[in-house]
């Protein structure tokens, strides 16, 4: 990547709603991270991101898909109760997903017609499953993914985005096999 070109996140073309939540969260500019990997992948394409932990890699990968999802709902219309996600997110711990999804809560508290869900072993089918009915963007574990895939409960047919998190960590943890599964379900993505 090159160097740092945007000093603010309001010249990287954000939706309005999304500058409104990253100055409610106290960000005055990007990190570094962030300013070289926001305007890439608004731009599209596959991308791999390193980069220290605390250095802001979350939001930018989450700041890009919710303003792709914003943009394809310029209206804000609630999406229909079907459980067929454009963005997925896989980590490879509750923990982790529970903050990303967090993370994801508070960049579109002043969006409209975007709804996040949260799937990980752990917690009742049920209520994962009523929460996962309409939202766009899905953080997931590996494992409980395909269980409500294979459940149909979850459609991967509709993702556009797949962003797997701290990716070494997850092959370290055994989940190749699970991450090709995903990468097929969810194979006629964009990015």
């Amino acid at each position: 990547m090159t160097e740092q070109t945007n000093s603010s996140f309001a010249s990287m073309g954000l939706a309005a709603p999304l500058l409104t939540a990253i100055e409610n969260l106290g960000f005055t500019q990007p990190t570094p991270v962030q300013a070289e990997a926001i305007p890439a992948a608004l731009q599209g394409g596959d991308w791999m991101v390193s980069s220290q932990t605390g250095s802001g890699k979350t939001a930018a990968f989450l700041l890009p898909l919710l303003n792709q999802l914003m943009a394809a709902n310029p209206n804000g219309k609630p999406v229909p109760g079907r459980a067929e996600p454009q963005v997925l997110v896989l980590c490879p711990t509750r923990e982790l997903a529970q903050q990303v999804s967090a993370d994801a809560i508070n960049l579109v508290k002043f969006s409209r017609g975007i709804r996040i869900a949260t799937i990980m072993g752990g917690m009742p089918y049920g209520k994962q499953i009523s929460q996962i009915k309409g939202a766009n963007l899905v953080v997931a574990t590996p494992g409980r993914l395909l269980d409500l895939s294979n459940s149909r409960a979850i459609r991967l047919d509709k993702v556009k985005c797949l962003i797997v998190d701290e990716a070494d960590r997850m092959l370290d943890l055994g989940f190749q096999d699970d991450i090709e599964a995903i990468h097929e379900l969810s194979s006629q993505r964009n990015q």
